[in-house]
């Protein structure tokens, strides 16, 4: 069909919005599942302490040991068990997911024909699946910090080193930490979402992307690669705690968010390339 006979009024630009695609997402059961899991984190842990007693031991060198101490104290411990792997989890099933979910319920033919152009419908999902990622990385402090404050009251933030940050400015400090937290991921959100264009199974994307990412950890662990382990994104994955340094430091996070860019960047390129050549049979 030409353009001359196109439908009347139809435009490629409102085709899909966001909104819609938002709100198909937030309907589905794994949203669900994965907001449930996040609010109930802080509780559990919470739980533990209350069972197994407040840590006592008089050189408290980790936030987990400090996490006691106030509620600043308790999400910046929400952020350290979370990081690393089970913030992964959320990030990768919501970028994954999306694009191959539709080809196995055989309905992402039906979006293409509706029409939405390709690269529009790629870019749709990917924003959505980054927005959800971070509600996702934002809920665990968020969470952590209202039920820390509940049970260990509001107060200054103390750190492994020894000393202490102001409340008020352990706030924008935490702020800073989750950002730089996401802003590490996008690389597991890419990989996933290259995933989910190249396969029809949504558990093969989400899982060869936290696979990766597992892999990329051991390999770090690995000193005996020297320099090599700066190229990996886990090398980097803690860089946020400068964040929460007396003296506020940015070499490592900067290093660890341009290598998250630079991989995002290259990932998703691949992503849409690939995606606008194959051949959509479901």
């Amino acid at each position: 069909m030409s353009a001359s006979t196109a439908a009347t009024g139809y435009s490629a630009r409102r085709t899909l919005p966001l909104r819609v695609e938002a709100v198909r997402q937030l309907r589905r059961r794994r949203t669900l599942v994965v907001g449930g899991v996040l609010v109930a984190l802080p509780f559990i842990v919470l739980l533990a302490f209350q069972i197994g007693g407040t840590p006592s031991r008089p050189d408290r060198t980790t936030f987990i040991e400090l996490a006691t101490a106030s509620g600043p104290n308790f999400a910046a411990t929400m952020l350290f068990m979370g990081t690393g792997f089970l913030l992964v989890i959320p990030v990768a099933l919501f970028c994954g997911d999306t694009v191959a979910s539709e080809a196995s319920w055989s309905s992402l033919r039906y979006l293409l024909a509706a029409p939405v152009p390709r690269a529009r419908l790629l870019a749709r999902k990917f924003t959505v699946g980054v927005a959800f990622s971070a509600a996702a990385v934002l809920l665990l402090p968020l969470v952590g910090l209202a039920v820390g404050t509940a049970a260990y009251g509001w107060g200054d933030l103390r750190l492994p080193t020894g000393a202490t940050l102001p409340a008020a400015e352990a706030l924008p400090r935490l702020g800073l930490a989750v950002a730089f937290i996401l802003l590490g991921e996008l690389v597991i959100g890419a990989l996933a979402f290259w995933l989910s264009t190249a396969t029809d199974a949504p558990l093969g994307a989400v899982g060869g992307a936290v696979f990766l990412a597992i892999i990329s950890s051991v390999l770090d662990s690995i000193t005996a690669l020297g320099g090599l382990r700066e190229w990996l994104p886990a090398h980097w994955q803690y860089a946020w705690a400068d964040a929460l340094q007396p003296q506020l430091e940015w070499g490592g996070m900067i290093q660890g968010v341009s290598l998250s860019l630079s991989y995002t960047i290259v990932l998703l390129a691949v992503a849409f390339r690939g995606f606008a050549r194959k051949d959509i049979v479901s």
